[in-house]
C-alpha cells in the first residue's frame, strides 16, 4: 500500500533532506505525496512539488502566492498560501507527516498534523518547547505515534526501545559546543554573523546554526527531552562532545550507559522516522572506528553559554515557561542577524524576558491561545528593548 505523506517545512534544511531520502526511496512511484509547504523559496517549492506530484504546495508568504501558481503552472499542483492555508494543508488525512517548520510558526499546523492520528516525526522542537503537554494531550487522543526527528531525541528514543521508565535514571544529551566552543564569553563578544553560522559539524539553516553557536539549541532540546520522554528536571544533562558522533545517551538504574552512534548527518534521524518501525538502508557514511582519532567530552562552560543556566529556570517554572525562552530567542536572533545587537546580547534578553515574564506564563498553563499571547507579549518586549537599545 502507497504510503501518504506530507512535509510541512520542506523548503529547509530538515525538509529538504527529508524529500531527499522520500526520492531516494521512490519518489512518486512509491509515496502518495499530500501536501508541501515552505516560506519564502516558491521555486524550490513549487519544483519538490511537480516532481513529487503532491496535491497541494502551500507558502508561509501570502505576496508569493501568485508566483507558487505561476510555478506550477501546467501541473496538478493546487497552490495556496499563508498561514491557515499551512494548517489546512497539515490537517489532510496523511499516514506520515514531517513537522520541519522553523519556529514557533510550526506550532498550529503541527497540532493540526498530530489530530490525524497516524504517525508524526517533530523536527519542529519549538512545538515539544512551548506546548509539550498539550501536544502530547492532542496524540494521545487521536493515537497518533510522535516521533522524534532531531538527533538527540531521535537517539534517546532508540536508547529506549524495550526498556521501561523506571529503569532510566538519566538522560545525557551531547552538543558539539558549536563554532565557539573553547571561547570565554569575553572572546565572543565581537562575533559576526559569518561567524555563528559556520558550524563545524553540521550543515544547517542559519537559524540552527545561530541557535548552536548560543547552545540556545540545546536549551530547548533540554525542554522537549522533559516533554517526549516524561523526565525529571534532574534527570536530564548537557554534555560537550565535539566530534558529534555519540549523538545521546541513557543512564540506567545499574550503572550502565547506552549510547546511539552514527555519523553528523541529520537523515540518520529522519530516515529512522521515516521508516520506522523498520531499518532501512540510509545514504549516509560508515563509521571506521579505526579512523577515529578520539570521543572527547567535558561539561559545558554556563558562563560562556548562560542558555543552559537559563533554561533550569524554564524547567523548574513550567506551564508556557518555555514560549519565553523560545519568543525571546528568536526575536533577539532576528536583532542580531538584522545587525542590530551583538551576539553575547541575544542570551541578556532573554534573561530579560524571562525576568519580567516567566511568572506569569507559569501560571497561564498550555492552550494554544495561552501560548500565542505570551508568544506575542514576549517578542514585543525584546523588540522593544532592542528598540531602546537595553541590552543589558
Amino acid at each position: 500500500m502507497v504510503r501518504r505523506v506530507s512535509v510541512l517545512g520542506a523548503t529547509g534544511s530538515i525538509g529538504t533532506q527529508t524529500l531527499d531520502l522520500i526520492d531516494r526511496a521512490g519518489g512518486a512511484e512509491a509515496f502518495d505525496v499530500i501536501a508541501l509547504t515552505g516560506h519564502s523559496n516558491v521555486a524550490a517549492l513549487a519544483e519538490a512539488a511537480i516532481r513529487l506530484r503532491a496535491d497541494v504546495a502551500v507558502t508561509a508568504d501570502l505576496s508569493k502566492l501568485d508566483a507558487l501558481r505561476e510555478a506550477l503552472s501546467g501541473s496538478d499542483v493546487e497552490a495556496a498560501a499563508g498561514p491557515d492555508a499551512i494548517c489546512e494543508a497539515a490537517s489532510r488525512p496523511a499516514d506520515w507527516t514531517m513537522s520541519a517548520i522553523v519556529g514557533a510558526a510550526g506550532l498550529a499546523p503541527t497540532l493540526e498534523a498530530a489530530q490525524q492520528g497516524r504517525c508524526l516525526a517533530l523536527a519542529n522542537k519549538e512545538s515539544m518547547v512551548c506546548a509539550g503537554d498539550l501536544l502530547n494531550a492532542v496524540c494521545a487522543e487521536h493515537g497518533t505515534t510522535l516521533l522524534p526527528a532531531d538527533s538527540e531525541h531521535a537517539a534517546i528514543f532508540q536508547c529506549l526501545r524495550g526498556e521501561t521508565a523506571r529503569e532510566v535514571e538519566r538522560v545525557i544529551i551531547t552538543a558539539s559546543g558549536g563554532p565557539f566552543r573553547g571561547r570565554t564569553r569575553d572572546q565572543m563578544r565581537d562575533v559576526t554573523l559569518a561567524e555563528a553560522v559556520a558550524h563545524p559539524n553540521w550543515d544547517m539553516g542559519q537559524g540552527i546554526s545561530i541557535d548552536s553557536a548560543t547552545m540556545f539549541n540545546k536549551a530547548l532540546e533540554v525542554i522537549e527531552a522533559k516533554y517526549l520522554f516524561d523526565l525529571r528536571p534532574d534527570q536530564i544533562e548537557v554534555i560537550v562532545h565535539p566530534q558529534s558522533i555519540v549523538h545521546s545517551m541513557i543512564g540506567f538504574a545499574d550503572g550502565s550507559i547506552m549510547a546511539q552512534l552514527g555519523p553528523p548527518d541529520m537523515r540518520g534521524a529522519i530516515g529512522y522516522c521515516l521508516n520506522y518501525p523498520e531499518r532501512r538502508d540510509l545514504p549516509v557514511d560508515r563509521l571506521d572506528f579505526a579512523k577515529l582519532a578520539s570521543l572527547d567530552f567535558h561539561a559545558p562552560d554556563l558562563d560562556a553559554f548562560p542558555a543552559l543556566r537559563l533554561v533550569r529556570r524554564v524547567l523548574d517554572a513550567g506551564g508556557a515557561a518555555g514560549a519565553v525562552l523560545n519568543a525571546a530567542k528568536e526575536a533577539a536572533m532576528a536583532g542580531f542577524v538584522a545587525g542590530r545587537i551583538g551576539f553575547l546580547a541575544q542570551a541578556d534578553l532573554v534573561e530579560l524576558a524571562l525576568n519580567a515574564l516567566i511568572d506569569e506564563a507559569a501560571r497561564a498553563g498550555q492552550t494554544l491561545e495561552a501560548v500565542l499571547d505570551i508568544d506575542q507579549r514576549t517578542r514585543s518586549f525584546v523588540e522593544q528593548r532592542i528598540a531602546q537599545g537595553i541590552e543589558q
